[in-house]
Order: structure tokens, then C-alpha cells, then sequence
């Protein structure tokens, strides 16, 4: 099948490659050359595990290729993908101005009966808004489908090619048919293609998103309940996820959750429900918690160190909102390092993929009061404590030992409750995770 696909970001670029991997004939459009051209010369411009070779391979094969021109990808496909980004807008709202420029330059361009999916995540009636769109460039026949991606950052390629459920909202049988035929080399084994109308569709994307959100915000909460009576959190999870009803998913206390996804669609969605008269609640608090979690670790450094942190170094393990990714939007990070050096303190900090991202996103009088090292012990060298941010999969088992000899004072802060609290409190060091 011939397919377009409009934005290189993660949901463009891993849909691109992946469609090409399972033999379609790929066009990709970005309006960024840069961008373009760095793909072309085999540099992803994301670090997605497994997302590189599988680009380089298709590129190798013929089945992928890129394009600066819109106007090419809207005569190469006979089913369009669009992936551009939705940011938030001051008011909170998704700016869906990019997605109806690329809407209005595929309409002026498109030359035979098309299908357009919407891959990016928009609010309730954006399907309907950008038929208007297009309507207005062409009067060529068309079909505007919602299909919004469930892909987790670190594993997006495996997510795509073994999806949970493929979600299609539209009421149209010939589109339906054609994105069942593209869908089902992926759900072989299980049937997992929803068909919806198109509100349902775009509404199901953002009430998940902010279900999960709720989940994490409320583990939070508990497990700052749990540090005031004196009980550990963990065992309180294990206790809740056992029971089938509840399941043991999205319930790990930390330091807040961070990314492209849920920070901005729970906003979108709290936005959309203003509009309609409603105020979720329930979606609003945990937003709230969310923004409050963030700085739970620093108010537990102000009380170990008597709200004196001018002049002392911490080291930090894990810039990246989560493992597996360089992407630092929204990132806990970001908030407790401009928090730290607003106190006087310097850090020291260490990621295995997002450190430039993390430097490229704090103001320079922060960054002037951070040193990124490219070993984790060099960034706990001569530390006052060492805070534990994204629980990377290198920082699970570190050398205690070793930290012990390297820091200033033997104290860690475990933002992700990855490390047992006996095993590090026999050996010396003072201990705080969440909850705990």
C-alpha cells in the first residue's frame, strides 16, 4: 500500500518505519530539511530503541523515503498519516495550528479519492474541523479518519508492531476496510482493531492517558500519606496490586510523571471540558498532586540538610522523563535542578541519552551551576547526597561500596524506589525514597 505519513517526530517516524517494515511503500514529509537530511545520512534525530536500524533498513530496501514536500507526500499516498505536533497553547488548549496547515496543503494537493488519518493527539471534533479544512482546498473525494497512537516512549517500535488495541473512528465502510487491511499484519494472532465514530475515537486517547496520569498521581498521594504514618508504600502497592481489580499497573510511587503525552493532553482535556461545562475533578487534582510531586525530593533534601543547601553539590542519576528516552519535556528534572540551584546548591548531573536535551532546556543561569559528566560515579563524586530521578536500568545495582568512598556525605534520595533500603542502610548511607 502506498502511505504518506506527515511529521518525523516519535509517532511519525516509528509509524513510517514500521509500515515500511511490514512491506508498504513509504513517503515521509517534515518541513524541517535539517531534520530531513539528518535522517537521510542515517542520524535519528530521537533516541528510540530499535528505531535507527529499522529506519536504515527500510531506507536500504526502497520502502522508506523522505521528503521536505508536502505536496509530493499528498500525491505518493493513497492513505495520508498525519503526525505533527499538538503543543500546548497558552491557555492550555492544543495548538492544532500546525495540523490544519498540514490539512489545508494536503487538500490543495491531493489528486485521487484519499484517506487522511489523524494520528496526532487533538480534541474531541479536530476530525470533523479538518474535513472543513480540506474541503476547502479540493474538491477531490476524501475520508478523515481518527486513529490515535498508544505508543510508550522506550518502547514504540515494539508497541506499534504488537499493539494492545488499534483504535478507528470513522463511519465510513470503505475506510474502515482499507485501515483494517493495513492494520491486521499487526493483530495476526488477535482481532484487536476497535472501530468507533470519530469523537469516540479522539475522546477515548485523551481519557486514558488522563486515567493512567490519575493512577500515578494517586499512588503519590498515598505515599505521601504513607511517610507521615510511618509505612512503606511499596508494600502498600503490592497489597493494592494484587487484587485483580485494581492490577498492579501505573501504581509506582516517585517523583512525578513527566513527557509529551500526559502533562499536555490532561490539560487539553481539562480545556475541552471547560468549554462543555464540565470540570473533571478528578482529572484536576491530579494534575495538581502531579506539579507538587515534582518537588517532594527537594523538600525532603531542605529538611535533611536544615533548608540549607547553599553551597553544597548534589549529584543527580537521570534527566529523561522516563528510561529508554532522551526526552526531557516535562521532565521532573527540569524542576528540581532549577529549584536546587534557586537554593545556592550545585549539581552535578548524569543521563545516558538525554544530557544535552536537559542542558538545551534550563535557563544559562541554571545550567552556569550544572556539570554534566559521562560517568554516574564521577557525578557522585564529592556529593552532599545523590538523588535518584529516572530509574535507568544502569542505576538499578550500583557499586555502594564505591559511592560511599566517592561522596561527601553517604546519603541518597531515591525518587523511583528502585534501591533496598536495608541492603543501603546496613552499609552506612542514610536512605529516603517515597513513601517509605
Amino acid at each position: 500500500m502506498k502511505i504518506s505519513v506527515i511529521g518525523t517526530g516519535y509517532v511519525g517516524l516509528v509509524a513510517a518505519a514500521v509500515f515500511a517494515d511490514y512491506g508498504n511503500d513509504v513517503l515521509c514529509a517534515d518541513i524541517d530539511a535539517a531534520k530531513i537530511d539528518s535522517i537521510k545520512a542515517g542520524k535519528i534525530p530521537i533516541f528510540e530503541p530499535g528505531l535507527e536500524p529499522l529506519v536504515e533498513h527500510n531506507i536500504q530496501a526502497g520502502r522508506l523515503r523522505f521528503t521536505t514536500s508536502n505536496a509530493e507526500a499528498a500525491v505518493h499516498g493513497e492513505v495520508i498519516f498525519l503526525a505533527v505536533g499538538t503543543p500546548t497553547s497558552g491557555d492550555g488548549a492544543a495548538d492544532l495550528s500546525y495540523l490544519y496547515q498540514a490539512a489545508a496543503e494536503l487538500g490543495r494537493h491531493i489528486t485521487r479519492p484519499t484517506i487522511i488519518v489523524d494520528k496526532s493527539t487533538v480534541p474531541v471534533g479536530t476530525a470533523e474541523r479538518i474535513t472543513r479544512v480540506i474541503a476547502e482546498q479540493t474538491k477531490v473525494p476524501f475520508t478523515v479518519v481518527s486513529n490515535p497512537e498508544f505508543l510508550k516512549e522506550g518502547a514504540a517500535v515494539d508497541d506499534f508492531m504488537h499493539p494492545d488495541r488499534v483504535i478507528i473512528g470513522t463511519d465510513d465502510p470503505h475506510a474502515r476496510e482499507v485501515l483494517h487491511r493495513l492494520y491486521q499484519p499487526f493483530c495476526r494472532t488477535n482481532d484487536r482493531i476497535l472501530f468507533m465514530d470519530a469523537r469516540s475515537a479522539e475522546l477515548t486517547k485523551y481519557a486514558c492517558n488522563a486515567y493512567l496520569a490519575t493512577r500515578i498521581s494517586f499512588m503519590n498521594d498515598i505515599a505521601n500519606l504513607a511517610d507521615s504514618l510511618g509505612a512503606d508504600v511499596e508494600l502498600v502497592r503490592r497489597g493494592m496490586g494484587s487484587d485483580p481489580r485494581i492490577g498492579n499497573k501505573f501504581l509506582y510511587p516517585g517523583v512525578g510523571y513527566g513527557g509529551s503525552c500526559f502533562p499536555k493532553d490532561i490539560r487539553a482535556l481539562l480545556t475541552t471540558a471547560r468549554e462543555y461545562g464540565h470540570t473533571l475533578e478528578i482529572v484536576a487534582s491530579a494534575e495538581r498532586i502531579n506539579e507538587a510531586q515534582k518537588l517532594v525530593i527537594v523538600r525532603k533534601l531542605r529538611k535533611q540538610f536544615d533548608n540549607q543547601l547553599a553551597g553544597k553539590t548534589f549529584g543527580i542519576w537521570g534527566l529523561a522523563f522516563k528510561p529508554n528516552t532522551d526526552d526531557v519535556r516535562e521532565a521532573p528534572a527540569l524542576k528540581i535542578v532549577r529549584t536546587l540551584v534557586g537554593d545556592g546548591a550545585r549539581v552535578k548531573l548524569h543521563d545516558p541519552e538525554a544530557g544535552k536535551n536537559f542542558l538545551a532546556n534550563i535557563p544559562p543561569h541554571v545550567a552556569a551551576a550544572c556539570t554534566l559528566v559521562a560517568d554516574p560515579y564521577e557525578a557522585a563524586d564529592g556529593a552532599h547526597a545523590l538523588l535518584l530521578l529516572t530509574e535507568w536500568r544502569e542505576y538499578r545495582s550500583p557499586d555502594f561500596e564505591r559511592l560511599k568512598k566517592l561522596m561527601s556525605a553517604p546519603v541518597l534520595f531515591d525518587g523511583r524506589n528502585q534501591w533496598d533500603r536495608h541492603h543501603v542502610e546496613a552499609l552506612g548511607f542514610r536512605y529516603a525514597g517515597i513513601g517509605r
